[in-house]
């Protein structure tokens, strides 16, 4: 099967699948849910395109083996990203950009995750670049552990899962099989749905703040001075 590489060809999913197989598909996703350098990795059709090679049995292992491992390496991954949080601390907010690192992905995580709170755990998962950094944010807001293990395997399930069994069940479909590409395209369109979302809520928030205020500094009439008080104050002198 040949689909469209959405990048760099080291980044098309059925190139790495073909050249590393499942552990590969793994690692990734371990990379992806914790590790700074995954953020560009790209699970979502990685993990849909693995569906569709295991149900046209292109992929030799059983979907409930690549579902179980799967789970487990976006569960760990979240893990590893926690620790890493409460280990580095603030120190991440101060840390330099770079050509891998970017502070606006940082601080996007954790707008992201002071919004949403623990649940934000299971919902940064289907949005890209903001799932890697969710649980780092979350080991440095210092998270109650047992807390984030409960939202974290359920997000790594969901996730991980519900992904894979969406590209096994669609890709027994000729037309999807038949038009890979496309829907490995409209997989990263709905993955970045949310980002875009929010940033026409905060667009929309910004607007209203500035308008309120622009209300707010605006003077208002001077205390007894409506137009009836002044006028029955001339009648008075009269």
């Amino acid at each position: 099967m040949n689909t469209l590489a959405l990048g760099p060809s080291w980044l098309d999913p059925d190139y790495l699948i073909n050249t590393f197989g499942l552990p590969g598909v793994l690692l990734i996703v371990f990379a992806e849910s914790g590790l700074l350098i995954g953020f560009f990795l790209p699970g979502d059709s990685l993990l849909f395109t693995t569906g569709l090679l295991v149900t046209t049995n292109q992929l030799d292992s059983p979907l409930w083996l690549v579902c179980l491992l799967v789970a487990l390496a976006a569960i760990i991954g979240d893990q590893v990203g926690y620790l890493f949080g409460r280990k580095v601390g603030p120190s991440l907010f101060s840390r330099p950009d770079s050509r891998l690192f970017k502070q606006e992905n940082v601080e996007k995580a954790h707008e992201f995750f002071e919004k949403y709170g623990p649940k934000s755990l299971i919902l940064a998962r289907f949005v890209p670049v903001v799932r890697t950094f969710t649980p780092i944010i979350a080991g440095v807001s210092r998270m109650n552990y047992r807390s984030f293990i409960v939202f974290n395997i359920i997000g790594g399930v969901l996730w991980g899962v519900g992904v894979t069994l969406l590209g096994s069940a669609l890709g027994k479909i000729d037309f999807v099989h038949e038009n890979i590409e496309a829907m490995l395209i409209l997989i990263v369109l709905i993955s970045v749905v949310p980002i875009g979302i929010e940033f026409l809520r905060a667009r929309s928030k910004s607007k209203k703040e500035a308008a309120a205020a622009g209300t707010e500094g605006r003077p208002g009439p001077a205390a007894g001075g409506s137009p009836s008080s002044g006028q029955r104050g001339r009648h008075a002198k009269r």
